[in-house]
């Protein structure tokens, strides 16, 4: 984990909280040989911010899920099991079906075409074979549907899955050529928001998620066995 200085004092906390957060989002946490534990002293050295403020936000963290506090053993981000990974994934296949099924009816034209500029913009490193460019890119297009939807609610909730689904598709997007199937499956999409066809645009975006699904069902079959062995 890599962190930058905090360099305000003003809501510290908050701040701490912020930078921590972000840090483990970029963080790729369910690959093989994931380091999950997070070093305080190394933590509030590189903040600059002492242990307490440091507590508070790694408190606020547990409390959200993100991390496990293990008396005499350390912090350790949260890495989800296999059941909750399929889980996560579906729910997300409807929170974000159902925010494209808005988002035909209520999105702006130009906020279609922003999204089309985007997936265009970041195809080109799917097929440079950026991945990890691309896996950002990728996490974007899917939030930026769920903002078209105009149901703040919606993209309230799959916020609580960020974290998790950003870490999924990071890693499966390096699988089996899915890049380049992913590119073709969000051309479709935005060619039925652009069409207004809400029933299309819903099916096809439930369907490119439970592609992902059935993706880390069928490949992920070790998983549960790695997973163990790192906890």
């Amino acid at each position: 984990m890599q962190l930058q200085p905090i360099e305000t004092s003003i809501t510290l906390k908050d701040h701490v909280y912020e930078r921590l957060r972000t840090a483990i989002i970029g963080m790729n946490i369910y690959e093989d040989m994931a380091d999950l534990r997070l070093d305080e002293r190394s933590m509030a050295e590189q903040l600059g911010v002492s242990r307490t403020p440091l507590r508070e936000a790694l408190t606020r963290l547990e409390n959200d899920g993100f991390i496990e506090i293990r008396p005499r053993k350390g912090v350790f981000v949260v890495r989800k099991t296999m059941g909750e990974i399929l889980e996560m994934i579906v729910a997300w296949a409807a929170l974000e079906s159902m925010a494209a099924r808005l988002a035909a009816g209520v999105a702006a034209d130009k906020q279609i075409a922003a999204l089309r500029k985007h997936a265009l913009k970041h195809s080109e490193s799917s097929a440079q074979a950026d991945l990890a460019e691309y896996s950002e890119a990728n996490i974007r297009f899917h939030q930026m549907i769920l903002e078209m939807s105009g149901c703040a609610l919606l993209a309230e909730m799959a916020d609580g899955l960020f974290v998790h689904m950003h870490a999924v598709r990071r890693r499966a997007m390096e699988e089996s050529d899915r890049a380049s199937r992913s590119v073709v499956d969000h051309l479709g999409i935005i060619e039925a928001l652009e069409a207004r066809d809400a029933d299309r645009a819903c099916d096809l975006v439930r369907q490119h998620t439970m592609r992902l699904h059935e993706h880390v069902r069928r490949t992920w079959t070790r998983f549960e066995l790695r997973l163990n062995a790192a906890s």
